[in-house]
């Protein structure tokens, strides 16, 4: 049985993914909870963890507001996947040899597989950012440290967000990829040297789009 709180969250976060909830709204969470059911408490911890996560605003005795991203939501953001990912990629360099490098590798070719065939055919932006984070979330999980994963999975739908307003601008979706190839040849070569600019290199450009953008 699936806790009250996690069915909660799962509805709600499905109502945001779905554009079914306006920007412009405050919304009750009393009515929300009695529409679906569920008893304020465990809706309250739904909530509270959807505002952590960035999904929505807390509007004291009033409700909840969907969430509109700042020029300080982009630097947070930016930042924390840059401590994560430069980390993760520096400490890949050093096992580019060993056996669990290479299945790595291989699964990120084939992602990159994927990533091309919607490049050159659909050029879904959805689709392709599915994968673009399938890509760099390989790489935060390759040191299996639990806190890392966590905070990734914290920040996923912020990024992805931030992401799909970057690849919507034209040429982004190659760009994406080229920076994804040289960030996964840099890693099969143990280029210790070059990676943790690489990879900064792919956080900063779609940095940069957002914050104009916003």
């Amino acid at each position: 049985m699936i806790p009250l709180n996690e069915q909660a969250y799962k509805h709600l976060q499905k109502l945001i993914l779905e554009n079914q909830l306006s920007y412009h709204e405050i919304y009750s969470e009393t009515k929300l909870s009695k529409e679906i059911g569920i008893s304020r408490t465990p809706f309250r911890d739904a909530i509270h963890r959807l505002a952590q996560e960035g999904y929505i605003d807390i509007i004291p005795n009033k409700g909840f507001m969907l969430h509109q991203l700042t020029k300080q939501d982009v630097n947070e953001t930016f930042q924390v996947r840059s401590a994560l990912e430069s980390y993760c990629t520096i400490q890949i360099c050093k096992d580019f040899e060993c056996r669990k490098a290479r299945r790595l590798f291989k699964e990120l070719h084939m992602i990159m597989d994927d990533m091309k065939e919607i490049m050159d055919t659909t050029h879904s932006i959805d689709e392709f950012c599915e994968y673009d984070f399938q890509f760099h979330t390989k790489i935060i999980t390759y040191l299996e440290n639990e806190q890392f994963s966590s905070i990734f999975s914290t920040f996923m739908y912020r990024m992805k967000a931030l992401a799909r307003l970057s690849l919507s601008h034209k040429g982004r979706m190659e760009n994406t990829y080229n920076e994804h190839m040289a960030i996964l040849n840099a890693l099969e070569t143990g280029d210790s040297e070059h990676i943790y600019e690489i990879t900064i290199a792919h956080m900063e450009r779609p940095k940069g789009i957002n914050l104009e953008d916003l």
